[in-house]
């Protein structure tokens, strides 16, 4: 059995690199950026960002992987601060749902380029931690009596979904401020 080689310290900088600029200049000019320009922003020659990412499609689903991770890390942050007693579920939960959609109107360039070129990341795992995490601060929510009893993870990813990440900061706030009562166990009309 060969055991996998692990990656040289200057391909693991490269990589890093390549995903930032792709990032920035996804975000900056749109989808239609050239390979060659993400190369030249990263300060890398073109063939090494192409030993890394053979197709634009892979290296835009490499973007979103990474994206995705680091709202799972969030996630399993925010989880524990609950889960320490630092904060209440629904405080952090709402935090946390600012967080995202912040980041997702920055990134909201590569997101359309990963529907145009049909880029997913391959591995959900990152995808699974988030939705676990999430649902423990629902759960923690509904356990301190402040969480509506019916919310699920669908609905936070619902809401995620619906955000107004194309509306400058202030629209985005009050989004917040105006879905935020919908979680609560404040009395409201259950929708059938």
């Amino acid at each position: 059995m060969t055991q996998a080689r692990t990656p040289r310290a200057d391909a693991v900088r490269n990589r890093k690199k390549i995903l930032t600029a792709a990032g920035e200049q996804i975000t900056a000019h749109g989808p239609e950026v050239g390979m060659d320009e993400i190369a030249s922003a990263a300060g890398v020659a073109v063939g090494t960002l192409y030993r890394h990412f053979p197709t634009k499609t892979d290296l835009v689903a490499a973007v979103v992987a990474e994206y995705v991770a680091r709202v799972a890390d969030d996630a399993e942050a925010t989880l524990a601060r609950v889960d320490g007693g630092a904060t209440r579920a629904l405080e952090e939960l709402t935090a946390f749902l600012g967080r995202v959609i912040e980041q997702s109107a920055t990134d909201r360039a590569v997101k359309a380029a990963a529907q145009t070129l049909g880029a997913q990341p391959g591995d959900h795992a990152d995808e699974d931690r988030a939705s676990a995490a999430v649902a423990g601060l629902i759960r923690a929510g509904q356990a301190d009596g402040d969480i509506h009893a019916d919310i699920t993870v669908e609905d936070i990813y619902l809401l995620f979904s619906t955000a107004p990440t194309n509306r400058p900061p202030a629209a985005r706030k009050r989004w917040l401020a105006l879905v935020t009562p919908g979680l609560t166990s404040q009395a409201r009309r259950t929708a059938n």
